[in-house]
């Protein structure tokens, strides 16, 4: 199997459970990244390369059956043309070197941002289509990618994707989870919710990674789009307030009216159209980021449990206890959110 993608976060637990389940995994890594997990594992073969690049991915996808494809630009700051080359032009040319090599399936790690509208959305299921405008550059360009996969889908090449929401848990230092302790902890998060209780689905790395090795293994995958999260819905702020006890920061207590917020996000994406800031920099607070702490967005998962079986492993209870040892592990708060942006 290969692993694009595979020294990030969600891609270095796809190895581990290929690894578990008993396959070869070949990682396909940039140079430049941090290897120090990879290196502590027996049997993952290492290729160097970009997904930009023709013959690194051709190299890659060589003698493989299965590509777990999780590589993505998934920043919040960059140029169109950063986004479109990595998330789609990236995806289309592993997608066609992966075909032309004789790969089996090919799993697209994809994101319910892709059907993401900035309102509620309960319960929604793969039906739901994708928006005529996305939130961000993130959103649009994965979306972009994932239709380009499962219209790829063929006879004897089967392609899915796997929309897990909010992945979180150990071994993750860019993402949702380090940003907003380092906000709680320097006093920084309000509670921007307006009163209204904020329900979401989130989804353990474990649970993640997990979901995309059965979808690997089912015939009744081939050209569709999967949600998959944990079992619990989460109110996010009662979350975020047992995050902040856990790590002994500063909760968000302070409300701020919803019309002073749109507001100051009316001006944060004004500015943000300057190329110089939004190639750099990351907003203090977007629309998309608004959406996700003041919007309901919960998805059905029965689709996943019944083509492949998905039940989540890991319950957010026992996921948080491993969080906690995981940071006290690896040197405490600070570390866990040194690389936060």
């Amino acid at each position: 199997m290969l692993v694009t993608g595979a020294s990030g976060f969600l891609g270095s637990h796809i190895v581990d459970e290929c690894l578990q389940a008993g396959h070869q995994v070949r990682a396909l890594v940039k140079r430049s990244s941090d290897r120090s997990y990879l290196s502590t594992l027996r049997d993952v073969e290492l290729h160097y390369g970009d997904l930009t690049d023709p013959v690194a991915v051709r190299e890659a996808t060589r003698g493989v059956s299965v590509v777990h494809h999780s590589a993505a630009r998934v920043t919040d700051y960059g140029s169109r043309r950063q986004f479109w080359d990595t998330n789609v032009l990236g995806t289309r040319l592993l997608l066609n070197a992966a075909r032309d090599n004789g790969v089996r399936t090919f799993v697209f790690v994809s994101t319910p941002s892709a059907v993401m509208t900035g309102g509620d959305q309960l319960d929604i299921t793969e039906d739901q289509p994708y928006p005529q405008r996305h939130l961000n550059l993130y959103s649009e360009t994965k979306a972009a990618a994932e239709r380009i996969v499962l219209q790829a889908n063929d006879t004897g090449f089967r392609t899915c994707a796997i929309r897990p929401r909010g992945v979180w848990g150990p071994r993750d230092w860019h993402g949702f989870m380090p940003r907003l302790v380092a906000k709680m902890r320097a006093g920084r998060l309000p509670d921007l919710s307006g009163g209204r209780k904020v329900l979401t689905s989130l989804c353990h790395c474990r649970n993640a990674a997990l979901g995309c090795v059965q979808a690997a293994e089912s015939e009744q995958v081939g050209g569709r789009a999967y949600f998959v999260a944990d079992r619990e819905r989460t109110d996010v702020w009662a979350l975020l307030a047992e995050v902040a006890r856990m790590f002994c920061c500063t909760p968000p207590n302070r409300r701020v009216p919803p019309l002073l917020v749109n507001t100051f996000v009316e001006l944060v994406e004004l500015v943000w159209r300057v190329p110089y800031i939004a190639h750099r920099y990351s907003p203090p607070l977007s629309r998309y980021s608004l959406a996700l702490l003041t919007r309901s967005t919960t998805y059905d998962t029965s689709a996943a449990e019944r083509d492949f079986g998905y039940r989540p492993v890991v319950s957010q209870e026992a996921g948080l206890r491993e969080l906690v040892r995981w940071v006290a592990d690896i040197g405490g708060v600070d570390r866990f959110t040194q690389y936060v942006r």
